[in-house]
């Protein structure tokens, strides 16, 4: 799916390109950087497209995933959905409802699947962590990702050139 989207944006300045994929849900900053520097960015440049486009989503879902799951519960697929989304998150982010923000960091520092940006911006929603707590630490635990998957983008990056 992602070369398919990839093949869609070629032509796109790759910094656009490394931004739209680490705003996406999936893709996150694990993707978006080994992207971009694959398509020839450098590390420094990768990564602040990246972190960017990452923080994109989280502001809207603090403010407005509670009026908008609260509207689409009205519909038996759709409360069903969340439901599995909330009890998913709920089983992954142990760590924010025991230690909320310091958590929070964590949680979305760590660049592993079903962790991020994304995830990290619904378990606050969902543990009831303030945007003004949520905020600074999601922001926090992305940089950091952020630093992990760049070193580790260049180290494989290294390693295939020798």
């Amino acid at each position: 799916m992602l070369e398919r989207l990839l093949e869609a944006m070629a032509g796109m300045p790759e910094a656009w390109v490394a931004f739209i994929v680490s705003a996406l849900p999936i893709a996150e900053l694990r993707g978006g950087i080994p992207v971009a520097m694959k398509l020839g960015m450098g590390w420094r440049e990768a990564y602040l497209a990246c972190v960017a486009g990452n923080f994109l989503p989280v502001v809207p879902i603090l403010l407005l995933f509670d009026p908008l799951a609260r509207f689409l519960r009205r519909w038996p697929p759709f409360d069903r959905f969340l439901e599995r989304l909330f009890a998913r998150t709920r089983r992954r982010s142990q760590l924010v409802e025991r230690y909320e923000a310091v958590g929070l960091i964590l949680f979305v520092a760590i660049p592993l699947p079903v962790t991020g940006a994304w995830t990290g911006a619904l378990a606050a929603y969902l543990f009831g962590v303030r945007p003004r707590y949520a905020v600074p630490a999601i922001t926090l635990g992305i940089l950091i990702a952020g630093v992990v998957v760049t070193l580790a983008t260049q180290g494989v990056l290294h390693l295939w050139r020798l």
